[in-house]
């Protein structure tokens, strides 16, 4: 019978050219460049939480990797390495076949290879817990560094995965969806459970970029923590939001909640200043992803959000909070 040993051999041992001990021995070791530093990130992801106790392991493996790199992408750091422990309740093999494949297929990608980790056994949910290591140089793209007259920009589209999850939810509630929100789910699922993080934009938009942050939890809360780390205001302009084109246009309540307050985005929300708008759209042209101007940084607290009739948007959209009631997550 397969057991723990057998379970990391067979699945999560790999080649690690640019680790000097990598899985296998009680420590990874490796050294971080010259004139770089260490940026860590850590998430957890739990079933009945983060993810439906039915989805797709392979598309689950490149989550549980992906959320952790939009982190590093949004400190503009360089993926070096990655620790993956993992809590299952039994031993299945196309599960684990399946999950590694989708996690491994992104640390290839990014060349974040798995350099150590842990497995056990749970009583019932599965447990993932993944930390990511990259290098960087300063200046750090910190939270605390966006200034007053800065441009706010955000990449990719919003509200496709919120979206999703609502349907997703509909359905787990024993709701037959219609043929528009079949073809809805369709073309927004992919949003929510396979999240491509914008390392290589991070990167690039080190020279550039005053202060950033990845949309995890939804835009307008995501952007606050920026205004309150850098002691500054902010004003958005909701005509100007990049609204994934999945979505329809006759249900404005939700999509102004999956747009503004929807998290799992994975995109990065940035300030800059004015004078860098050309090379933000030479970027965007250069790496084929979208950049949009959504509004500005100013002296002051708070957030104002205006509608398309210049009117202030009175009660925001919150996003997701572990610890604060709202509905129901999967």
């Amino acid at each position: 019978m397969s057991g723990e040993f057998d379970l990391i051999r067979n699945y999560f041992t790999r080649p690690a050219s640019s680790i000097d001990i990598g899985v296998g021995d009680d420590c990874a070791v490796f050294a971080p460049s010259a004139g770089s530093s260490l940026a860590i990130s850590k998430d957890l992801l739990l079933e009945g939480r983060h993810f439906f106790s039915d989805v797709d392991p392979e598309a689950l493996g490149h989550k549980s990797l992906a959320v952790n790199l939009s982190d590093l992408a949004a400190m503009g750091a360089a993926p070096r390495g990655c620790l993956l422990g993992i809590a299952l309740p039994q031993y299945d093999a196309a599960w684990l076949e399946a999950f590694s494949r989708g996690f491994n297929t992104l640390a290839d990608r990014y060349q974040c290879p798995l350099i150590g980790g842990d497995t056990t056994r749970s009583e019932h949910d599965i447990v993932i817990s993944v930390t990511v290591l990259g290098e960087v140089t300063p200046p750090y793209l910190a939270r605390s560094r966006a200034r007053p007259e800065d441009d706010i920009w955000v990449s990719g589209t919003l509200g496709a995965a919120d979206w999703a999850l609502n349907l997703l939810l509909r359905q787990k509630a024993g709701e037959t969806l219609g043929e528009r929100d079949t073809q809805l789910l369709a073309a927004t699922r992919s949003a929510l459970e396979r999240p491509e993080p914008q390392v290589a934009l991070g990167l690039a938009l080190r020279p550039l970029a005053h202060a950033m942050i990845d949309i995890s939890d939804g835009l307008v809360q995501d952007l606050k923590h920026i205004l309150q780390a850098s002691g500054v205001a902010a004003i958005l302009y909701e005509s100007l939001m990049p609204v994934n084109l999945s979505l329809p246009e006759n249900e404005p309540q939700q999509l102004r909640q999956s747009v503004l307050g929807g998290g799992d985005v994975y995109e990065l929300c940035f300030t800059a200043p004015q004078s860098a708008r050309p090379a933000l759209l030479a970027l965007s042209a250069s790496q084929s992803v979208k950049l949009t101007r959504i509004g500005m940084i100013h002296a002051g607290q708070g957030l104002r959000v205006l509608d398309a009739t210049q009117q202030d948007i009175s009660a925001l959209p919150a996003g997701f909070d572990h610890f604060r009631r709202s509905r129901q997550q999967p």
